[in-house]
């Protein structure tokens, strides 16, 4: 495996944690949401990440890569608000099912984790650079 890896499994980490962040945002953006019935209510999303190995087979291609986003399958809380515009004939509208405390601990856990890949980046480059001065 070539030194020149880690740039690219760094960079992998790096857009999935930024499509992690996306999400959550998307996430916050729509928490306090109102429909009028239950099929309609925003649903929180998660990136699905998978690892991606170096293999004999395809040799480019490691790291990690988002494969879906995941739609929440909790329900949405039902609320008695007869003179909302989106309430239905009993009175009733569906938020949505974000915990913005949830999504803001994810979003700290998505900055910490870009975070830690870019100074994966700058230790490597770094290494790469002594180790290019030796011959000088």
């Amino acid at each position: 495996m070539s030194l020149m890896k880690i740039f690219d499994v760094s960079g992998s980490a790096m857009a999935a944690q930024t499509i992690r962040m996306n999400t959550v945002a998307s996430n916050l953006a729509n928490a306090s949401t109102a429909a009028g019935r239950p099929e309609d209510a925003y649903r929180a999303r998660n990136p699905v990440f998978e690892t991606v190995f170096n293999s004999a087979f395809d040799p480019a291609n490691a790291g990690v890569r988002v494969t879906d986003i995941a739609e929440s399958t909790a329900e949405p809380q039902r609320v008695y608000k007869p003179g909302h515009a989106s309430a239905d004939e009993d009175g009733y509208i569906y938020m949505s099912n974000v915990n913005t405390v949830d999504e803001l601990v994810n979003m700290i856990s998505a900055s910490r984790s870009y975070q830690s890949s870019v100074e994966v980046l700058n230790t490597s480059k770094e290494l790469l650079m002594r180790t290019l001065s030796l011959g000088q």
